[in-house]
Parts: C-alpha cells; sequence; structure tokens
C-alpha cells in the first residue's frame, strides 16, 4: 500500500471540516487498494461527540462491505484515534492502523493509553505511525492557532 497516497486522502478530509470550523481531522478506509469509507469530524455540525473522522469513516466502510467485520482493512487518520476511536478500530477487527501525527493529549494508541495493542483484548491492531506526520501536524496547529487569534 502506498501510505503516502492514502495519507494524503485523510488530509483532504481534514481540509472539509476545517473548512466547517471542525477539527481538522480527516480519516479514510482501504480495502484492496480502494477507499471504501471517508470521514471527517462533524462533531459540531451533527451536536454528535462520537462524529469523529474515524467512526464516520469506519459506518461508511461497513455499509460498503455489507459487513461490520473489516479484518482486512486499513484506516489511515492524521492524527492518532482518541480512547472512543481506538475502541472502535479494534471493534470494527481494523487490521492497520496508519497515522500521521501523534496527539500527546487525547491519543490512544502511542502517546497515553494502548488500546489497539492491549492483549486482553480478541482482536489488535498493527500500526504504523509518522506517515506525512510534518503536515498531519502542521494542519491541526494552523487551526488551533487561527482559533486563539480569533
Amino acid at each position: 500500500m502506498d501510505h503516502c497516497f492514502y495519507m494524503r486522502e485523510a488530509l483532504v478530509e481534514a481540509r472539509k471540516a476545517y473548512a466547517l470550523n471542525e477539527v481538522p481531522v480527516g480519516s479514510v478506509v482501504v480495502l484492496n487498494n480502494l477507499i471504501i469509507g471517508r470521514g471527517h469530524n462533524l462533531r459540531e455540525v451533527l451536536s454528535d461527540a462520537s462524529a469523529h473522522a474515524e467512526i464516520l469513516a469506519l459506518r461508511e466502510a461497513a455499509r460498503h462491505k455489507g459487513d461490520w467485520r473489516l479484518n482486512e482493512a486499513a484506516i489511515y487518520v492524521t492524527i492518532e484515534p482518541c480512547a472512543m476511536c481506538a475502541g472502535a478500530l479494534v471493534q470494527f477487527r481494523v487490521q492497520t492502523l496508519v497515522y500521521g501525527a501523534r496527539d500527546l493529549k487525547a491519543g490512544a494508541v502511542d502517546s497515553g493509553l494502548n488500546i489497539v495493542r492491549e492483549p486482553r483484548f480478541n482482536h489488535q491492531v498493527e500500526v504504523v505511525s509518522g506517515v506525512l506526520e510534518v503536515e498531519c501536524r502542521e494542519i491541526i496547529q494552523d487551526f488551533f492557532r487561527n482559533l486563539r487569534e480569533k
């Protein structure tokens, strides 16, 4: 898989969130080299705390596949998933998580918790981190810098 190609697609989704004044996180789900799910944060637009990029992309991918089990799929996310989203990756049985920038405050894969590799769960997720890290970090930093200036 071309990790940079798919992470750029996740960044396209993050820019959509940014344009809506949502925290700019984007995600795509890939199966057999095809994007079968896309998502970007819509918490404010939908008034839904669970409307994170990953959750929306996973739901779309499951609908596309006709099965909630995404055990051969990879998910690309611009920032390290939070606890809710990391748990969803386990529940959807995602094979691989590829993320861009770490989230030292809320990350639940490498920065604090390690939900996707928890040996007590019946499924663990492979992790690739740091793909297009600079670009993924910059969009988040730019968003919050602009927010503080307003």
